[in-house]
């Protein structure tokens, strides 16, 4: 079914019907079976249903809580004929075709969405119910410890995660990596002829292996803490929980969902970033399960990266018989930082410093240094500049020899004017009763690739929380549930025109 994208929130008018409650699996937690939608489904506002109240306006319909129709059949049969659901509860497609005069009028969204059959309290109902199973599924991730580079523990928690993506539906294949698997992951859609949804995520972090032993995965005071919960086990976590409660629902994505899961997107994705560049060709929309910003507002763009290795070659020598015979590479490369600190002093780029090495002896001159730089860039022109710059460094010494190798690089992701995919996120999130906006974000990611080329992007969809890459990290356990309702709605209703062509 294809709904015309004239204002926000009228693909939601697709989201219609009851579906008798399975029990799906969360990892290896069974998630228990759940009661029927309520007879009656609330507006946004919980407004109880008024009497008299017509097609066109009414804030709530009706749903026989014993009915067991197909919520896809039904919203098709609805949308062709307006035909009355089998249970003889309410007649959808009338209030498809009242939600479809009020849009043309310009009414508002929440006057569409009124004509709901159940379905956005549905949604937030079995989050409620899927949230524990969640939390225990994102606890139970963080303690597969999964650093960056540690290919058997990568490729043993991409193992895991494909049995718990598979338990949902997905078919699942790995991409061998020199650091680890990457895993891709495909759940076919209602209507298969349109472009696919693509999620990007990772399953590496920047944590060591042993981390948790002075740091063990914690739930306390509403939070579960621990090293990657929030970046970004808890967004694998909720995404699973999304096509859990799906599936739950007797419901598919509207369209072909493609999730790729990288094992390097802590290093900058030197190998993933081909694996996502791939999956890009034709896609309709691009979301991140990074976590959002702390108070949970998505992130609509992000500061390019760079991670580039300065390597200074000098010359050894004993240090009190020969020294005048030696080039010290770590004296080069101070001189070096001091130059580099203020080319990147330029507006627009930021620079960490964050690893130096060098040397080996305190009386020997040291032969060899190297730092590894962490640059952030606001535009693509400040990348450019800077980037260009570090590869024109010259030794300062005779004798010395200075190298500059970009390591991995993300290009910026610039904000745009007028977002319509966050419009229709936002008017999804009404409808659940969740208010939501987006804003900027400082750092890098894989949807930085899209981003920059112009295809709807945006990320922030993993677990609320905070404190990524750091000792506090964690999330917060109260909106979990907010997080997989919003998920799947946006997984199971059409998108609107994101771009100058419709794409469902």
């Amino acid at each position: 079914m294809t709904v015309p994208a004239a204002a926000d929130g009228e693909a939601l008018v697709a989201l219609g019907g009851s579906a008798k409650v399975g029990s799906p699996t969360i990892g290896s937690s069974t998630v228990g079976s759940v009661a029927e939608s309520p007879p009656v489904a609330t507006a946004t506002t919980g407004a109880a249903v008024r009497p008299g109240a017509t097609a066109a306006s009414v804030a709530a319909v009706k749903v026989d809580a014993t009915a067991k129709v197909d919520a896809t059949a039904m919203v098709g049969a609805a949308a062709k004929s307006g035909a009355t659901a089998k249970s003889g509860a309410v007649a959808v497609g009338s209030a498809v075709a009242a939600a479809g005069a009020a849009v043309a009028a310009g009414a508002a969204a929440t006057s569409i969405t009124a004509a709901l059959p159940g379905l956005p309290q549905a949604l937030s109902t079995r989050a409620r119910t899927l949230a524990g199973a969640v939390r225990r599924r994102c606890a139970d991730l963080a303690r597969i410890e999964s650093p960056s580079g540690d290919a058997p523990r990568l490729d043993a928690l991409a193992e895991e995660l494909e049995s718990g993506f598979r338990a949902t539906g997905a078919t699942a294949r790995r991409e061998p990596g020199p650091a680890g698997d990457h895993l891709v992951l495909e759940w076919e859609g209602r209507d298969e002829t349109l472009p696919h949804l693509l999620i990007v995520g990772h399953h590496d972090t920047v944590w060591p292996a042993g981390t948790l032993a002075d740091w063990p995965v914690t739930e306390q005071d509403g939070r579960l803490t621990g090293p990657g919960v929030v970046d970004m086990k808890g967004g694998l976590a909720v995404l699973e929980g999304a096509l859990a409660l799906l599936a739950d629902l007797g419901q598919r994505p509207h369209r072909t969902v493609r999730l790729v899961v990288v094992s390097d997107e802590e290093v900058g994705s030197p190998d993933g970033r081909g694996l996502v560049e791939r999956q890009l060709r034709g896609a309709a929309a691009v979301l991140g399960l990074e976590p959002p910003h702390p108070d949970g507002r998505l992130k609509t763009a992000r500061r390019g990266s760079t991670r580039v290795r300065l390597t200074v070659t000098g010359r050894e020598a004993h240090a009190g018989n020969d020294a005048h015979d030696g080039v010290s590479a770590v004296d080069e490369l101070v001189d070096q930082l001091v130059l580099v600190r203020d080319l990147a002093g330029q507006p627009g780029t930021e620079l960490n410093t964050g690893r130096i090495s060098g040397g080996s002896r305190a009386n020997v001159v040291a032969g060899r240094a190297e730092a590894e730089l962490g640059l952030r860039f606001s535009t693509t022109e400040a990348q450019r500049r800077t980037l260009d710059n570090l590869a024109r460094l010259t030794a300062l010494r005779p004798g010395a020899r200075v190298r500059t190798e970009v390591l991995s690089s993300r290009p910026a992701w610039p904000e745009r004017t007028g977002n319509p995919l966050l419009r229709h996120v936002r008017s999804l999130a009404a409808v659940l009763g969740q208010q939501l906006d987006g804003a900027p974000a400082g750092g890098a990611g894989d949807t930085n690739l899209p981003g920059s080329r112009g295809l709807p992007t945006l990320d922030g969809f993993g677990a609320v929380g905070a404190g990524a890459h750091a000792r506090h990290e964690y999330i917060k356990l109260d909106q979990l549930a907010p997080r997989i309702a919003l998920l799947a709605a946006l997984l199971a209703v059409p998108l609107p025109r994101l771009r100058d062509r419709a794409e469902g």
